[in-house]
């Protein structure tokens, strides 16, 4: 089984805490982006990001004096978003670090597809942008079926999603019929419906990363016990390839 996730916008330099075990498997494609990026003008570079002048300055200043294999922060420790604040790997066993290694894959515009202890440096870039590289229409194009190749090198046909769909879909184009593809969906019900609200979403897939990592699950079916954060599994409201947690049931 494997699980994927989304990236954060904010990251940070920590090369004590924990070490990086490994570099990024997709190094070079990688390079090429940061070639590219760092011919950008910083107007240029400020419209693609589509941020404030702050952020893109310090943004440009880190492609202008990135190295990709000096200082390098594991994966899952450079990330801060809410999803990482609530997934807490700073207090990962070893035995949790073990099984994130072997099952999760964090999706990037930057990077491709990382392992928690890859070692990455901090950047800005997420794969809606319209970066044309190499001929590319945009970084869907540019990474193709790379990730899903990456992802799925070992032959698993389980795939656990807890990406948004900007990173979903890097890997739901590509899947193959004997693929099995599941969402977990983390929202509240409105009539017929069910409403999944981005921050609260965000917090529920780091605990459900955590909750993996602690009780080793090795089967879809053991998340349908997830009950953290005041979520429950809603068996009439799942689908085999939809599982639906509704918050206050």
């Amino acid at each position: 089984m494997r699980i994927i996730i989304s990236p954060a916008k904010k990251m940070n330099v920590d090369t004590d805490s924990i070490s990086y075990r490994t570099m990024p498997l997709l190094l070079e494609n990688t390079e090429e982006l940061m070639c590219w990026m760092k011919k950008l003008t910083f107007s240029e570079a400020r419209k693609l990001w589509g941020c404030n002048d702050k952020l893109a300055a310090i943004n440009f200043e880190r492609y202008q004096n990135m190295e990709l294999r000096e200082n390098l922060t594991p994966t899952l420790i450079s990330y801060e978003g809410i999803q990482y604040q609530y997934m807490a790997p700073n207090v990962f066993t070893k035995e949790e670090w073990e099984y994130v290694q072997d099952r999760l894959w964090i999706l990037s515009g930057f990077y491709g597809a990382l392992r928690p202890l890859d070692g990455v440096t901090p950047y800005r870039l997420e794969m809606q942008v319209k970066a044309r590289v190499s001929g590319k229409k945009d970084l869907y194009d540019f990474w193709g079926e790379k990730l899903y190749e990456t992802v799925m090198r070992d032959k698993e046909h389980v795939i656990m999603n807890l990406a948004s769909k900007e990173y979903s879909q890097c890997i739901e184009k590509y899947l193959k019929p004997k693929d099995r593809f599941i969402t977990c969906i983390f929202g509240e019900r409105k009539g017929d419906q069910v409403i999944q609200k981005g921050t609260l979403a965000k917090m529920a897939r780091g605990e459900m990363v955590r909750f993996m990592a602690g009780r080793r699950i090795q089967e879809p079916e053991e998340l349908k016990t997830f009950d953290r954060l005041d979520y429950h599994f809603e068996e009439k409201m799942s689908t085999p390839t939809e599982y639906v947690f509704l918050k206050g049931v």
